[in-house]
């Protein structure tokens, strides 16, 4: 009588190898279902394209390139140039805008990653006549001197207040960090910071 390996593939071999090829079989069909069930994402060609950004509570038509920045949209085509262009690597803080509450250096994020969020601007700060307290209180602090930078100096400023609500002077020093002030105005920046914190008295010469 031959061995059992002699006789090629058993009958339990056979139906344990048939079961496992079904069930993969089911599982490939199954992916392939659920893969055509997902909505293909969405891409974008060479050439403009047009995008709705929410800009200081305003829905805002703009027509970008794939490639375009936060900031040469909010510039060049909305003109809001509060934000400005100096470094265009992220290194200066001058185009600080926030975006969902967050501190953002615009020349670094695409336009398109900025659909579906809340953009404010330093132009968002003023209305008619009013203008935000931190803006009065920069003005009544001196805490700016040649000006290009206060704008995004003002928008990481305003990220700390609404964060910490009344920041220590540790916790300016940190959210402030990423923003560049060649006429070191840093101090003076404190204070209008600290006086807007305690409200209306703190704004007070």
């Amino acid at each position: 009588m031959s061995h059992p390996s002699e006789r090629g593939v058993s009958r339990r071999s056979f139906l344990k190898g048939s079961a496992v090829a079904g069930i993969a079989t089911t599982g490939l069909h199954a992916a392939a279902d659920a893969a055509k069930a997902q909505p293909a994402p969405e891409t974008f060609g060479p050439g403009e394209h047009t995008i709705t950004l929410k800009v200081n509570g305003e829905q805002r038509k703009v027509a970008v390139e794939t490639r375009t920045t936060l900031l040469d949209a909010l510039r060049d085509r909305l003109d809001l140039t509060g934000a400005k262009k100096i470094c265009d690597r992220g290194a200066c803080g001058g185009c600080t805008v926030l975006v969902d509450d967050a501190p953002v250096n615009s020349c670094l994020m695409l336009a398109m990653d900025a659909v579906g969020s809340e953009i404010r601007t330093v132009e968002g700060l003023t209305r008619g006549e009013q203008a935000h307290p931190l803006v009065e209180n920069f003005v009544r602090c001196d805490a700016l001197q040649c000006g290009f930078c206060t704008p995004g100096m003002v928008m990481s400023s305003l990220a700390c207040l609404e964060k910490r609500g009344k920041p220590t002077a540790e916790q300016m020093r940190k959210d402030l960090s990423g923003n560049l002030c060649r006429c070191g105005t840093y101090g003076r920046v404190m204070t209008a910071i600290e006086r807007t914190a305690n409200g209306p008295a703190g704004g007070r010469r």
